[in-house]
């Protein structure tokens, strides 16, 4: 009788401790995102203005809105041109920067924290520095131009419609490949150096070795850093609002939605740009985090 009883208070007990442990992540997914989530659904189908306390219901007229609104298009554009540039950037830099420190002894805590810097710097300070350099006067930028008889090339890089977006994007560069670097560095630590040896004997040269050695070895945390500096680029904001003030050639999905939510008092059309947002980047991170996990698992069980 005894014996019976032991395996159903075991599995009962463990039941509860399962989801005590479950419980506080629980309540912060429902708080911070299934409401939220819900709320914007909420707004996306009413007509709120910020004041009104009973809004009008709509349907999909802020839906409708979005799909024909040119400047939507526009903003996407420049998102995809973000996502694409500001994804391979950062992760090109920081994977050469960290293979150059690989095996570096001397000075690397040095290399490292001067390359890691400027992610640590806030958006604010980083936006004032960098819009001081592009500054179309007095700028370091047009004035080492002028200095290199390069002077043809000297243009207002913020409010040229041309580069303002790419001269934005150059500055999140700069501020995120340290990160990446840094992830990569960690990585590199794990890497069987014997296979890279037998490689090298084997006459590979360094691009060989880069794919077929060393990115199969650290193609999870590859991967893990690709999807945060993916999704970030489906929601980048700062950075632009900061430098440009979300002007019509920088304009992005989250730009956008910000100056119709709170500029143009029209909450319910901002709040369908942000579902639209959320729309494009969860299914990302979903697809890189399972090729991720995936990975990481034949990595374990080989």
């Amino acid at each position: 009788m005894i014996t019976s009883t032991v395996p159903k208070v075991t599995r009962r007990a463990q039941a509860r401790l399962g989801i005590f442990m479950v419980a506080p992540l629980m309540i912060l997914v429902i708080v911070f995102f299934l409401f939220p989530l819900g709320s914007s659904v909420y707004y996306s189908v009413v007509d709120f203005d910020g004041v009104t306390a009973n809004p009008p219901f709509v349907g999909l007229a802020n839906y409708v809105r979005m799909f024909t609104d040119p400047e939507v298009l526009h903003a996407l554009t420049n998102n995809l041109i973000w996502i694409v540039i500001g994804t391979i950037a950062p992760l090109v830099i920081g994977l050469l920067l960290a293979l150059m420190l690989w095996t570096v002894r001397r000075g690397s805590a040095l290399y490292r924290l001067a390359f890691f810097f400027p992610f640590v710097l806030p958006g604010v300070v980083i936006g004032i520095v960098w819009g001081w350099i592009y500054d179309p006067l007095s700028g370091w930028l047009n004035v080492a131009l002028r200095a290199v008889g390069l002077g043809s090339l000297v243009t207002g890089w913020l409010g040229n419609p041309n580069t303002a977006l790419y001269a934005v994007l150059a500055t999140a560069i700069w501020a995120g490949f340290g990160f990446a670097m840094i992830i990569f560095l960690s990585a590199l630590r794990n890497v069987d150096t014997e296979l890279v040896d037998a490689a090298r004997l084997d006459r590979t040269n360094a691009a060989q070795r880069l794919w077929h050695v060393i990115l199969p070895q650290i193609m999870p945390v590859f991967l893990m850093v690709t999807t945060i500096t993916l999704v970030g680029g489906f929601s980048v904001f700062d950075i632009i609002f900061i430098m440009t003030n979300g002007s019509i050639a920088t304009n992005v999905l989250g730009t956008y939605s910000y100056s119709n939510a709170f500029q143009l008092n029209n909450i319910s059309y901002g709040t369908t740009l942000a579902l639209l947002i959320t729309a494009l980047s969860i299914p990302c991170a979903v697809l890189l985090n399972r090729l991720q996990r995936k990975l990481s698992l034949q990595g374990t069980s080989a």
